[in-house]
């Protein structure tokens, strides 16, 4: 039975690591782009200054863009290196931007530990948008159910589970998942349930929970 569940566990968070940060981009993807825009044009006074602000996001952006190109024809290194460099030297929020995507190619690469490093370091810049610093924190918080502990899960989603917040399903459901796979299976309940009971979650993620609840239950393991 626990081998069975230890199966059934890594078939569901597979298919969820791939799955729930598309679904979290395509839902989401406009507002962080348009929270980078907003930065990048910014409120100046001035033409010059706007023109010349303008300017230099314009190439900032193009490089970024040219380093995803990279990242997509499976050149991580290359990929990195340019990343890196908009980082150091990019305008607007191109260098959040450009870290936050880093960190993607980084656990795609398998260095998952310089990945959590660096989105916990996005998750904790007070100065980027705080729609990129919850990203960046759910993030991290599902590459650490594989790799990390339920307290290292709920340092970085906990703060994203309260009624009403954007990502709360997608953080419940990381939270649930990491419980689960600590074999706390009532607090794993919780947090599905928690879900399940949401009528605003994605019809998606809360049939996922419903699957994680009835494997609960079929468990015998959490009243």
């Amino acid at each position: 039975m626990v081998k069975d569940d230890d199966s059934f566990f890594r078939e569901v968070n597979e298919e969820l690591r791939s799955d729930q940060m598309r679904i979290v981009w395509k839902r989401f993807g406009r507002i962080l782009i348009g929270v980078a825009v907003l930065i990048v044009v910014g409120t100046a006074g001035y033409r010059g200054y706007e023109y010349w602000d303008s300017h230099n996001a314009s190439q900032s952006g193009d490089r970024f863009t040219a380093a995803l190109q990279l990242a997509s024809q499976n050149k991580p290194d290359e990929s990195l290196a340019a990343l890196s460099a908009i980082e150091k030297d990019g305008t607007g929020a191109y260098p959040v931007l450009a870290k936050l995507r880093a960190a993607s190619v980084q656990a795609d690469k398998g260095d998952t530990a310089a990945a959590v490093a660096a989105l916990t370091e996005i998750g904790n810049d007070g100065k980027a948008p705080s729609a990129i610093r919850d990203l960046a924190k759910l993030r991290a918080a599902w590459l650490l159910i594989d790799t990390g502990t339920y307290e290292q899960v709920a340092a970085q989603a906990e703060g994203m589970v309260a009624q009403g917040q954007m990502l709360a399903n997608s953080a419940r459901e990381a939270l649930g998942l990491a419980a689960y796979k600590a074999g706390n299976l009532p607090q794993a309940k919780q947090w599905f349930k928690q879900i399940a009971d949401d009528g605003t979650a994605p019809r998606n993620v809360s049939n996922r929970a419903q699957i994680m609840l009835d494997n609960i239950a079929a468990s015998g393991k959490a009243p």
